[in-house]
């Protein structure tokens, strides 16, 4: 769907050949990415160390639960947010989205506030719409520019996160102490950066609904779903998000335990934004040139690369660089899914195709959250790391059979 592309249109292309109005749109899109994803990093960096502050010592294995119900509210809420915008367009849904997240970072605010963890996780929960929200992006920019420049127009909207490593780390490293109760000013500053983004959302020309592609051919979703090549794309989206939440939502946590300051945790959050987003810059290049699956495999190799570093010690060094090579390792295999996912679906089928993913995606998710804080304080770091050594594996034998059988895809 190139909604992006009109009559007349070919004159104002810029060398590469994307349309000037698909690169206005498409950076605009990167930048509400950034914001959304910055926040998002924020909550990551600050959220279980919050909870720590109101809690018993006997609850500290559920410090990530507010952080784990965000990635059930992402799980609950793709369908609804999938489909909405393919009744309203993206702006309506994707402002809903950000409303909804200014409402879920007041709610954890003030469950901070009155020392309740039953009220951060219903924040969590309301703030995982807009998490949902935020991960269209990326099908939404597929949306803003031609066909062929698909890899590179998802690539671009995820480099975003480039940005996002900046603002979530740096204000995860200056809010919490700006007042009383600690962390509370964090949960401010993410109400202020979905407001920011509602209205630049108000900038971008989104295409508008088409009744072709809502009353189009459409296919049952278990016909869709049992390909073999979405079957693919969505375990490797599956393992991706799963091992890099896993690992990252434990890192806070385990930075404290091994004895390091508190305040290694955002810079190694920074170093590990870094790893999942400056990449996003060329990884579209590279499957253009080498193939998505070349592209995935080497994300599982690198994956397993920072288990491997964070295995071998647990000085801030190990950690800065395990968590980066699991930042890049994510990028190569998450963007590598995402490119293949959109090849598996028609206009018509957009909606419940991408929604059915991320539900899996974003369920994986929550689960290796909720695991990240149990497995850790029951077992230690380099467990957890074992258990994501294995279902990096997983993915690389995915991948490798699929290969394969379908040399002609490659």
């Amino acid at each position: 769907m190139d909604g992006s592309i009109k009559v007349g249109e070919a004159a104002t292309t810029t060398p590469a050949g994307l349309p000037k109005r698909a690169i206005r749109n498409i950076a605009l899109l990167a930048i509400c990415q950034a914001l959304t994803q910055g926040s998002n990093t924020l909550m990551f960096a600050s959220s279980a160390l919050a909870v720590l502050t109101i809690v018993s010592p006997d609850m500290r294995m559920f410090a990530n639960l507010p952080v784990t119900m965000q990635h059930l509210g992402v799980m609950l809420s793709v369908f609804p947010a999938s489909l909405l915008m393919m009744r309203v367009g993206r702006k309506i849904g994707f402002r809903v989205g950000s409303t909804l997240g200014m409402i879920g970072a007041t709610c954890s605010a003030f469950g901070l506030g009155i020392g309740s963890f039953t009220v951060m996780c219903v924040g969590g929960l309301l703030l995982g719409y807009a998490v949902a929200n935020m991960q269209l992006y990326r099908f939404a920019a597929v949306e803003l520019a031609p066909s062929q420049y698909r890899a590179q127009a998802i690539s671009y909207v995820t480099a975003g996160g480039v940005l996002a490593g900046i603002i979530g780390p740096t204000l995860a490293r200056w809010t919490p102490d700006l007042w009383v109760p600690t962390f509370q000013a964090s949960f401010a500053a993410v109400v202020c950066i979905h407001a920011i983004v509602l209205v630049v959302l108000g900038f971008i020309e989104f295409p508008r609904v088409k009744a072709e592609d809502v009353a189009g051919p459409q296919r049952p979703l278990l016909q869709i779903v049992t390909q073999p090549t979405y079957m693919v794309a969505a375990a490797g989206g599956m393992i991706a998000f799963g091992v890099m939440s896993f690992v990252m939502a434990a890192s806070p946590l385990a930075i404290v335990m091994c004895g390091l300051d508190k305040t290694e945790a955002p810079i190694t959050i920074f170093v590990h934004v870094m790893g999942m987003f400056l990449p996003a810059f060329f990884t579209g290049h590279l499957i253009q040139r080498f193939g998505v699956f070349t592209v995935m495999s080497v994300g599982g190799a690198i994956l397993i690369a920072g288990v491997i570093v964070a295995l071998a010690g647990t000085t801030v060094w190990h950690f800065r660089i395990s968590l980066g090579l699991n930042g890049l390792g994510w990028n190569f295999l998450f963007v590598g899914a995402t490119t293949l996912l959109t090849t598996t679906y028609r206009p018509a089928e957009r909606g419940k195709a991408q929604a059915f993913n991320d539900f899996m995606v974003f369920g994986t998710t929550a689960t290796a959250s909720l695991l990240a804080s149990v497995v850790l304080e029951l077992q230690g770091w380099a467990h957890l790391n074992y258990v994501a050594l294995v279902l990096v594996c997983v993915a690389l034998l995915i991948v490798g059979t699929f290969r394969l059988r379908n040399p002609a895809r490659v």
